[in-house]
């Protein structure tokens, strides 16, 4: 049992390690000091819930509903673009906001808000634990198996937020400075853009 918990655990770690709309999210919160630690839980808290779904039976439902599929991605392109050019503008503005002893501009019902639309409104995710996980996990001969393997995917989503949100934190004072929150709005912006970009190409192709 303790190897699927340590295959779960390492492709986990490979599906969710590649920088995407959520870990940018997660940093951003984390060098901001804004509600980071609650950024990584709910991160940590939807991946439990969508690798359960792929890996007991999930899977099923994406692959008869094509139609689903293709509004989940429209939905996330037209996010990932807005969230983007905002990023985008602040980082070419030059008019950053530091934070320092200022009231914070993003309130907590905002921040889980956005947080929500980054991660069920990113398809990608849904092919991550669907499609991935749901077939190699789904394939598994009994439900202990399969509950072992989860685990060591959950395990991996529950250390990676957290380590990113407490890391960013940690690097805050180096990284709150007008320069370097200039990058990261640029890192940001790009990466949304990127994103969306290849999630139009998909949705194209899918016609």
């Amino acid at each position: 049992m303790l190897t699927l918990y340590f295959q779960g655990l390492a492709l986990g770690a490979a599906l969710i390690l590649p920088l995407g709309p959520q870990n940018a999210f997660v940093m951003n919160q984390g060098v901001k000091r804004q509600y980071h630690l609650m950024t990584a839980s709910l991160c940590a808290l939807s991946d439990i819930v969508l690798i359960c779904g792929g890996i007991f039976g999930g899977s099923a439902l994406l692959n008869q509903s094509p139609l689903l599929l293709m509004l989940i991605t429209w939905a996330g392109v037209a996010f990932l673009l807005w969230y983007g050019w905002g990023a985008l503008r602040t980082a070419l503005s030059g008019s950053v906001d530091l934070g320092d002893g200022q009231p914070m501009k993003q309130g907590r019902a905002r921040i889980i808000a956005t947080l929500l639309a980054v991660t069920w409104l990113n398809p990608h995710v849904y092919l991550d634990t669907f499609v991935v996980l749901g077939s190699l996990g789904g394939q598994l001969p009994t439900t202990a198996a399969r509950q072992w393997f989860a685990i060591g995917t959950i395990s991996a989503s529950i250390l990676w937020f957290f380590g990113l949100a407490l890391l960013a934190a940690w690097l805050s004072p180096r990284l709150r400075t007008a320069r370097a929150q200039r990058i990261i709005n640029l890192l940001v912006g790009v990466v949304m853009w990127f994103i969306a970009l290849q999630l139009a190409r998909q949705g194209i192709a899918g016609f």
